[in-house]
């Protein structure tokens, strides 16, 4: 049940998704076989039984969840009509986000966010359609993809060497509580073995970095 719970506070089942967005069924696959819309992230096979004085009741359901940004993802598919404008408002606000995060004083060097940038987000965009960010990230939209990579990245180069200088020390939270405000909780069975789990709290463990507030 902590499981189901926690699917139902923090994601759109399928038929939510579309009473949201107002679109069929058959509009939001042909969407994902296009290439243009995220699949779900999560997918129960969920087998019921009661039993009554009226008798015995045995069913079996299929229940698809998804990002609740994806809702805003899909008017922008609804709004456009070409596969490769609609990847380039995905290019563009992941470049966005990373450009706003240099100037709050995030930095990398890392070519996946400097000069492999382009090629970086091809490959974002295929884990994007494959339902992966809508699972470790909150919203599953470009800017928390963009804020949880960045973010990675730099706690990977920081984390190596066991000390730190004061200013590596500074980065590296600044790091950390971006990975913390852009990442998911994560379903319960998936926790302790999350990115969250590996990479915030222990890192945060590791290193005595107070959370930020």
């Amino acid at each position: 049940m902590e499981l189901i719970n926690y699917l139902n506070k923090t994601f759109f089942t399928k038929q939510q998704l579309l009473d949201v967005s107002k679109v069929t069924e058959q509009q939001l696959l042909k969407y994902q076989q296009d290439g243009v819309m995220p699949k779900c992230s999560y997918r129960l096979n969920l087998t019921f039984k009661s039993d009554s004085f009226l008798g015995e009741y045995n069913d079996v359901q299929e229940v698809e969840y998804y990002a609740k940004g994806y809702s805003s993802w899909l008017a922008i598919v609804q709004s456009l009509d070409s596969k490769d404008v609609i990847y380039s408002v995905f290019s563009t606000r992941y470049k966005a986000a990373i450009n706003q995060l240099n100037e709050q004083g995030h930095y990398s060097e890392n070519p996946k966010i400097t000069s492999g940038l382009d090629a970086h987000i091809q490959e974002e965009w295929q884990h994007f359609l494959n339902g992966t960010y809508g699972l470790c990230t909150k919203s599953g939209l470009p800017e928390d993809i963009a804020a949880k990579e960045f973010s990675i990245i730099v706690i990977n180069e920081l984390s190596q060497p066991n000390q730190l200088t004061s200013e590596q020390t500074n980065k590296l939270r600044l790091a950390v509580d971006l990975l913390d405000s852009a990442s998911s909780w994560f379903a319960p069975h998936e926790r302790l073995t999350s990115s969250r789990h590996r990479l915030v709290n222990e890192i945060r463990r590791k290193y005595q970095l107070e959370k930020k507030q």
